[in-house]
C-alpha cells in the first residue's frame, strides 16, 4: 500500500508481544525450561483464498485497488456487529476513519466501546472521523469479498502454520519469518495462481481469506488474539465483532483479551472467524499472535476456476 513501512511492522508485533507477554506473566511463573513443552509446537489452520482482478482491468473489482474517497486510513464500521444468516460479515456502512485509535492499558489498540466488552480502568476512548468515508463502495460489493461469484472471484483452499514461541504458549503465523513467506516479501498466498499476479506486477496484491475455527473458553488464563497488518481485517467469536481493522493502511494493530467478552462462559467452546482483505499495492502484511487453542473447523467448498 502507499506508504506502508516494514518499520510500522516490527513495532507493531513487538507492541503485540510485550502486551501478549505482559498478560501471560501470572500463568508462565518463574520456572527454568519450557513450562509448555507438552503443548503441539505448530497449529495448522485451514481457510479459503478468494482472488479478485483489480478495478483497473476487464472484470475487476471497484473495491480493489480503491484509494478511500476520505484518504488512504484505519476505517472502522464498515461492517454490522454480527454476521449474517450464513456467517458472513454484513455491510454497515462504507466506513469511518480512524482520528484516535482506542486503547487498553497496556497500550494495544482495540476494537470501540461495544455493550458485549467489558470496559477495563485504564482504557483510552479513541474517535472517528465522521466527515472521513468512502472506504469501500456498496453492500452488494462488500458482500462478494466473503463468497465465490463466478466472472468475479476464484478460489482454493489455504493453510496457516501457527508456531509456538519457545517457553510461551503464545502461537504466531508472521510473514516475516514463516517458511513460504519469508522468501516472498509479504503475505502472497497466491503468486501466479487462480488470475495470476497483479497487473504489470509479479505478485498477486487483491485477494481475501476467509478462515473458521473453533476454542475452548478458559476464564482467567490469558487468552488473547491479536493481528497485526493490512488491508482490512475482521474477527468475530461467536459471531460478534471482537477485532474492526477496516480501510486501505500500512500495518496495524488490534487485540482482544476474551475475560473481556462478558457472555462467554468458562470452559464452552465457541467460533472464531476471521476475514482478511489485500486490496492495494505495495505491501501485503500478516502476523498473528494468539494464546488460544484454535483448531480448524471444515471449510467451504471452493471454486476450483471460474472462467
Amino acid at each position: 500500500m502507499n506508504g506502508k513501512q516494514a518499520k510500522v511492522i516490527a513495532m507493531g508485533g513487538l507492541v503485540l508481544a510485550a502486551g501478549l507477554a505482559a498478560s501471560l506473566a501470572g500463568s508462565a511463573g518463574a520456572q527454568d525450561g519450557d513450562s509448555f513443552a507438552s503443548l503441539p509446537s505448530t497449529i495448522t489452520l485451514t481457510g479459503v483464498v478468494r482472488d479478485f482482478r483489480e478495478r483497473s482491468v476487464t472484470g475487476g473489482h471497484p473495491d480493489f485497488q480503491r484509494q478511500p474517497t476520505g484518504g488512504f486510513g484505519h476505517y472502522m464500521q464498515q461492517s454490522t456487529d454480527t454476521l449474517d444468516d450464513e456467517g458472513k460479515p454484513l455491510f454497515r456502512s462504507t466506513g469511518n476513519m480512524v482520528a484516535s485509535a482506542w486503547r487498553d492499558r497496556s497500550g494495544r489498540n482495540i476494537i470501540n466501546t461495544k455493550s458485549y466488552i467489558s470496559a477495563r480502568s485504564g482504557d483510552v476512548a479513541g474517535r472517528l472521523d465522521a466527515n472521513k468515508t468512502g472506504s469501500l463502495t456498496t453492500a452488494a460489493n462488500f458482500a462478494q469479498w466473503w463468497r465465490d461469484v463466478p466472472n468475479v472471484n476464484v478460489s482454493r483452499q489455504l493453510n496457516l502454520n501457527l508456531v509456538r514461541q519457545t517457553g510461551t504458549n503464545i502461537y504466531t503465523f508472521n510473514d516475516r519469518t514463516d517458511n513460504m513467506y519469508s522468501g516472498r516479501g509479504g503475505f502472497f498466498p497466491i503468486n501466479g495462481e487462480l488470475f495470476g499476479n497483479s497487473a504489470g506486477d509479479n505478485r498477486n496484491f487483491h485477494f481475501t481469506f476467509e478462515l473458521s475455527t473453533q476454542f475452548d473458553y478458559r476464564r482467567g488464563s490469558g487468552q488473547v488474539f491479536s493481528f497485526t497488518g493490512d488491508d482490512d481485517v475482521l474477527v468475530f467469536i461467536d459471531n460478534k465483532l471482537v477485532i474492526d481493522i477496516g480501510g486501505v493502511h500500512s500495518a496495524i494493530n488490534q487485540a482482544i483479551e476474551l475475560d473481556r467478552l462478558n457472555w462467554l462462559q468458562d470452559g464452552q467452546t465457541y467460533s472464531l472467524k476471521f476475514f482478511f482483505v489485500e486490496r492495494h499495492r505495495t505491501q501485503s502484511n500478516f502476523r498473528i499472535d494468539t494464546t488460544m487453542q484454535l483448531r480448524s473447523v471444515d471449510p467451504p467448498t471452493t471454486s476450483n476456476l471460474y472462467d
